[in-house]
C-alpha cells in the first residue's frame, strides 16, 4: 500500500482542508481533487478512482442532486471509496443521515489535523480489495470474482470467505437460495486453492435417483448386484486429491451418509460390495438451497454430518439483497448474449429498468440470466425494452402488503411507519419508495430525516 498512490477528493465551499492534505501525507504519493460543489462529483468518479471522498455539510444540499443521493450513487457505484462525512456541531442528524446512506463515517468540525490523518487511515484499513469504482468503465473487469459479478457488500463478503475456505482443507458447506450461484461458489474456492490443477467434479445428488447415489459417489464391485459386470469408480476414487461439489446434499439419504461421515473423519470409504477400504484424499464442498439444520430437527439429516460440514459455512445472498449488483449482472449478460447472437445492444430503457428493480426476483441471478438471454433474442433494436421482458416481470409484481394501524394514531406516527413499511417493500430502493408514496426524492429523505428513520 505504501507504493501506491492514494487519491482522495475533497468536496467543500474553500480548499483551504484540501490544500493540507499533502502536508499529512508527506511520506506518500497523494493525489487531491478539490470541488466547490457535489454536482461534478460524479462526473470525477467516471473519470478515476477515488479512495476517499471527503464530504462537507457545507455542500449538503448545494447542487442538483443532494448529498444523500450522492452518496447512494457511490456506494452502489464505487464501494471501494471510503467516505468521511464532516459535520457541525449542530448538524448531527444530518450525519446520522449520511451515515445510513452509505458513509463509513463521519467527523464534527472543526477537525484537527492529527484527526483528520487518524480518519483517514482507518478508513484505507476498511478499504474492501474487490471493490473497484464502477462508474469508471474500464475498471468494471475488477467486479468480477473468478466467474462470479457482484460488488456490493453481501458479495464482497462471500469473497473474503471463499478465500479463507480456500486457504484451508476442512469441508465447506455453502447454503442460498436456488439461483444464487453456488455452484460458482464451490468452483471458486478449488480454483483458487492449492488443489487447482486436481480435477473439479460437481455431482448434482437431488437430480440422481436415490438407488444410484452410493455406486455414483463410492463404486461398486464387480457381481454387488445384478448388472455390476465389472468393477466401477466412484467419483471421490475418479476424484482423488481433488475436489467434489457435491449439490443438494440434503437428499441424501441415511446410509449415504453415515459413508460420507466416514471418508470426512477417516479418509476411506468402502465400494458396493467391497471389503477393503479405499483411501481417498479429496475436499468435499456441499450445497443445499434447504436449511440444513431443519432438516437436522425433523429428523431427516444426521446431526454429526451436519456439523462436520458447518464448520466453514458461506451463505449466498440473494439477489434482491444485493444492493446495485442487479446493473452489473444486467450488463454482463447482455454483453454475453449480445456477442453469442451477434447484436449490438447498449442496454435497457428506463421503464425496463423500472420494472425489473421493482421485481423480487424469485429465481435470483439464474433468473435474471434467463431472462436478459430471452430479451437479448427477442430484441431488434439496441435498447431492451419492456414488451421483450416476460409477463411475470411486466404484470406479475408481488402483491403490496398492507399497513394495519388503529384508529388514533398521529399523523406524524402513521406518515413514518408508511414510510419504513414501503422502504422494506421496495428493499430500501428510495427512489421506488418515493415513485410509490408519490413525493420527490428529496422530499422523501427530508421526511427520512425528520423522523430519524
Amino acid at each position: 500500500m505504501e507504493d501506491e498512490q492514494l487519491s482522495i477528493i475533497c468536496v467543500n465551499r474553500d480548499p483551504d482542508l484540501a490544500r493540507k492534505l499533502p502536508g499529512l501525507f508527506a511520506e506518500r504519493s497523494l493525489l487531491v481533487t478539490f470541488e466547490k460543489s457535489i454536482d461534478k462529483v460524479v462526473e470525477r468518479f467516471e473519470q478515476q478512482a477515488f479512495d476517499i471522498l471527503i464530504l462537507s455539510s457545507a455542500v449538503y444540499n448545494q447542487g442538483e442532486i443532494d448529498a444523500i443521493e450522492l452518496l447512494e450513487l457511490i456506494s452502489a457505484k464505487s464501494p471501494a471509496t471510503q467516505v468521511l462525512f464532516l459535520v457541525e456541531p449542530n448538524q448531527l442528524r444530518m450525519a446520522m443521515s449520511a451515515l445510513k446512506a452509505g458513509t463509513y463515517q463521519y467527523a464534527k468540525l472543526p477537525i484537527s489535523d492529527q484527526e483528520l490523518k487518524l480518519l483517514i487511515e482507518t478508513a484505507l484499513e476498511q478499504q474492501p480489495e474487490y471493490a473497484p469504482n464502477l462508474l469508471l468503465k474500464k475498471e468494471v473487469e475488477k467486479t468480477k470474482f473468478e466467474q462470479m459479478v457482484g460488488g456490493s457488500t453481501a458479495m464482497r463478503q462471500v469473497y473474503r470467505q471463499i478465500r479463507q475456505a480456500a486457504a484451508t482443507e476442512i469441508p465447506v458447506y455453502i447454503s442460498g437460495e436456488t439461483g444464487t450461484g453456488k455452484d460458482l461458489a464451490a468452483q471458486a474456492i478449488h480454483q483458487i486453492s492449492s488443489r487447482a490443477d486436481k480435477p473439479y467434479l460437481p455431482v448434482h445428488l437431488g437430480a440422481l435417483p436415490q438407488d444410484l447415489v452410493p455406486g455414483e459417489l463410492f463404486g461398486y464391485e464387480k457381481g454387488a448386484f445384478t448388472g455390476a459386470t465389472e468393477r466401477h469408480q466412484g467419483t471421490f476414487e475418479q476424484v482423488n486429491g481433488g475436489t467434489v461439489f457435491l449439490d443438494e446434499i440434503s437428499t441424501i439419504s441415511e446410509k449415504v451418509q453415515v459413508s460420507l461421515l466416514r471418508l470426512l473423519e477417516q479418509k476411506g470409504y468402502y465400494r458396493i460390495g467391497g471389503r477393503e477400504s479405499v483411501q481417498s484424499d479429496v475436499r468435499v464442498i456441499a450445497a443445499s438451497n434447504e436449511d440444513l439444520q431443519q432438516a437436522v430437527e425433523r429428523g431427516s439429516f444426521r446431526k454429526d454430518l451436519y456439523f462436520r460440514l458447518e464448520v466453514l459455512q458461506i451463505h449466498m445472498p440473494p439477489l434482491r439483497e444485493r444492493h446495485g449488483d442487479m446493473l452489473l449482472l444486467m450488463e454482463h449478460f447482455i454483453n454475453s448474449y449480445s456477442q453469442v447472437h451477434n447484436k449490438k445492444i447498449l442496454g435497457v430503457s428506463p421503464d425496463c429498468l423500472s420494472l425489473m428493480s421493482s421485481y423480487d426476483w424469485p429465481g435470483n441471478v439464474r433468473e435474471l440470466k434467463n431472462i436478459i438471454m430471452r430479451a437479448v433474442v427477442l430484441c431488434d433494436g439496441d435498447i431492451i425494452r419492456p414488451e421483450h421482458l416476460t409477463d411475470r416481470i411486466r404484470f406479475g409484481h408481488p402483491k403490496v402488503p398492507m399497513v394495519n394501524m388503529p384508529v388514533g394514531q398521529p399523523l406524524s406516527a402513521m406518515e413514518r411507519e408508511m414510510i419504513i413499511r414501503t422502504m422494506e417493500y421496495t428493499g430500501r430502493n428510495k427512489k421506488l419508495t418515493a415513485e410509490i408514496l408519490g413525493i420527490s426524492r428529496r422530499a422523501l429523505y427530508n421526511k427520512i430525516e425528520k423522523h430519524g428513520i
